[in-house]
């Protein structure tokens, strides 16, 4: 977390929703003058609830030295610049840490660059949990004088991995981390899909199978929430998957990469859409095992 004598810079944090809020909760914990912006009423009053100011558009913000980015696609991203650029940006340090994909952030990067704002690369990986706790991996792209000036802000959401001066080597790494996150999904659903199908206690098999060579952070932590029902808490929804696996699939593709196993991962979020379960927690992935939509 940064010290509480660092000096508080003001942040417009865009984009409130299961990790974006926790996020900019540490960021106020650690005293920078923090404003949220979402359309979305719900993730308005659950920013109310959390005592972080928050609005519903970008331009009812205060203008803030750093605007950090958390929306959910490209398109999203390029609408809030596009809202942005009818003000004024200039001065400003914008931080994409979406998952947008190297190509989105360098265009709408030389769009804000062009208006006299700076722009870092930034995307985050760790999950809702670390996000509460201040532990995210930050893979941090863009010019060093940049990411320097930026440190006192994203020091309180986790630490910083200086991977690159130029905007959208930070997403290129993020696609291969969404690459093994969207395969490790779908491995740990299968596996207790086959414990089921073998007869045997998912809970007893996953607390065994997790301790040792089979453990991953993904079977921990998407292998509780799968033997819960259709209606756990949402940490990251399988929409969201959706389009991760295909920024990852579309990346590859255009380098000429085989990606047979993020392919079929990619099936089964397919298929978990098409059952209707888009906005239900990623961990239901599951159910396209059993057919069961719980």
């Amino acid at each position: 977390m940064t010290p509480r004598n660092a000096t508080p810079r003001n942040v417009t944090f865009v984009g409130i929703g299961a990790i974006g809020l926790p996020m900019a909760g540490r960021l106020a914990a650690a005293g920078h003058r923090t404003t949220g912006v979402d359309p979305l009423p719900p993730a308005l009053e659950r920013a109310a609830d959390a005592g972080l100011p928050a609005v519903s558009a970008f331009p009812e913000a205060p203008r803030a030295e750093f605007v950090i980015v958390m929306v959910a696609t490209p398109d999203q991203l390029a609408a809030l610049v596009g809202e942005a650029l009818a003000g004024d940006v200039d001065g400003q340090c914008w931080i994409v840490m979406s998952t947008v994909g190297p190509d989105a952030v360098r265009a709408q990067g030389e769009r804000l660059r062009a208006a006299g704002a700076s722009v870092l690369d930034v995307p985050v990986t760790g999950g809702v949990a670390r996000a509460k706790a201040g532990e995210l991996t930050m893979f941090a792209s863009g010019p060093a004088v940049d990411v320097a000036a930026a440190r006192p802000v994203l020091e309180a959401l986790g630490t910083v991995r200086e991977v690159g001066g130029e905007v959208g080597e930070g997403q290129a790494i993020k696609v291969v981390n969404q690459h093994l996150c969207a395969v490790h999904i779908v491995a740990a659903a299968e596996a207790l899909a086959l414990a089921d199908a073998l007869g045997l206690d998912q809970e007893k098999v996953l607390s065994l199978v997790e301790q040792g060579a089979a453990g991953s952070f993904m079977l921990s932590d998407r292998g509780r929430r799968m033997l819960e029902d259709t209606d756990v808490e949402v940490a990251s929804a399988i929409g969201i998957f959706v389009k991760d696996s295909g920024l990852v699939a579309d990346a590859a593709r255009a380098v000429a990469a085989g990606t047979p196993l993020l392919d079929a991962a990619r099936d089964r979020y397919l298929a978990a859409a098409d059952a209707g379960l888009t906005a239900r927690d990623d961990s239901r992935v599951i159910e396209t095992y059993s057919g069961d939509q719980r």
